[in-house]
């Protein structure tokens, strides 16, 4: 324990740590494989780590990668109970307007539809009409849904981002970025684990029409299992792809990456050019386990508390993504709030660890309890102030 750190200084290093983990400082020294892509970005979703972009933040169109902000909401309202997928909805007269050559998955105005078929219909084949349907359902409108959708971008700290239409049909006001797509397919990917499996399925039929998910990298590679294509004339053809591999010494813990490609020329160059930055990413970098979940990292002096010491440490595994070779220099360093005084909560934040390598700060993240420790009695709290008054003087 190091005595002191004061209060703002540990704030103001919690809440950088949070944006520490967006980026790698040290490059891998084989660099990333040339796209042809308008702007792309590569992330590594287990750590939260770009590993490397171009123009990531560049205006371009989302054509249906809009899509992965409607399921989104969706996911949210099915796990919030708002909706439920066997419940029955008749779609209104608004999804007539989907024209022939839009992605669809032919529902029927005024006949009922399931909420589990318009989710497979938007996931799997992209529908607009079923997307129009979940819209209404959700936010009563499609324009009262297009407000959920960009309150939730600005939730999510997509920067870049502003919705105007529900399916992503070119509008100048309907923008996002390469960066943007990679945070919101990572959270999807996070935040709902039991409905993500949805974006491998390969196929889904419906009203005896049997469409394919156009995520063609499912079919090439196994461990690719989502996320999103989009293609209009205006924003060229675009793609959200995920996959998650074993890591090589530990294949018990596996490694997710996400990687977006936006405004390329032809279908197969989002196919191929996704594949490349994927595999890059597996090659040319390793991923670190710094510390397992709801282990201690240390136990720490606790003052004026029911137990004398706590637990610190991160609630679930915590990795670093690093250049490949680097994995030995990494030396994580635990900085903690002193004097640390009851109560204490349960998760609450008392410190942070610095990732150092070559004797510079690659990364920081913060420190929590992991147990919760009540205030002592009146004698207890009397004979720490005591303490903590001769170490004050000491410390002079």
């Amino acid at each position: 324990m190091r005595f002191p750190i004061s209060f703002s200084y540990l704030v103001l290093s919690l809440l950088s740590a949070c944006l520490a983990l967006t980026s790698v400082l040290a490059q891998a020294q084989v660099p990333p494989p040339t796209v042809l892509a308008r702007s792309w970005i590569l992330m590594d979703a287990t750590s939260n780590q770009v590993l490397a972009a171009s123009n990531p933040d560049e205006q371009v169109e989302p054509a249906s990668l809009t899509k992965l902000m409607t399921a989104y909401l969706v996911f949210e309202a099915l796990k919030d109970k708002k909706i439920g997928m066997e419940q029955s909805i008749v779609p209104s007269d608004a999804v007539r307007r989907v024209k022939p050559d839009e992605s669809r998955m032919f529902i029927q105005a005024n006949k009922p539809v399931t909420v589990s078929d318009l989710v497979h219909g938007m996931v799997v084949q992209s529908g607009n009409d079923a997307v129009i349907a979940l819209a209404e359902l959700i936010g009563g409108s499609e324009a009262n849904f297009l407000t959920l959708m960009n309150q939730a971008a600005q939730r999510l700290g997509m920067k870049h981002t502003h919705y105007a239409d529900v399916n992503g049909l070119p509008n100048p006001q309907h923008y996002t970025s390469a960066s943007d797509v990679a945070l919101l397919s990572v959270r999807l990917i996070q935040d709902f684990p039991e409905y993500y499996p949805l974006f491998a399925l390969k196929e889904f039929t419906y009203n005896k029409i049997r469409q394919f998910n156009r995520n063609r990298l499912l079919w090439l590679d196994s461990t690719v299992d989502g996320v999103k294509t989009g293609h209009t004339t205006s924003a060229g053809f675009c793609l959200a792809a995920s996959a998650k591999r074993p890591l090589p010494q530990t294949p018990e813990i596996s490694r997710r990456l996400v990687t977006v490609m936006m405004g390329e020329r032809k279908e197969q160059d989002r196919v191929q050019d996704s594949l490349k930055m994927l595999n890059y990413g597996y090659q040319a970098y390793d991923m670190v386990r710094l510390y397992p979940g709801a282990q201690p990292v240390d136990t720490p002096r606790l003052f004026k508390g029911a137990a004398n010491t706590l637990k610190v440490g991160v609630k679930s595994d915590k990795f670093i993504t690093v250049p490949r070779g680097m994995g030995d220099k990494i030396k994580p360093i635990a900085h903690l709030n002193a004097p640390l005084i009851a109560p204490i909560a349960n998760g609450q934040p008392v410190g942070i660890v610095k990732v150092m390598a070559d004797d510079k700060e690659i990364a920081a993240f913060p420190l929590v309890a992991l147990e919760e420790i009540k205030e002592a009695g009146f004698f207890g709290r009397w004979w720490d102030t005591a303490w903590l008054m001769l170490l004050k003087m000491w410390q002079k």
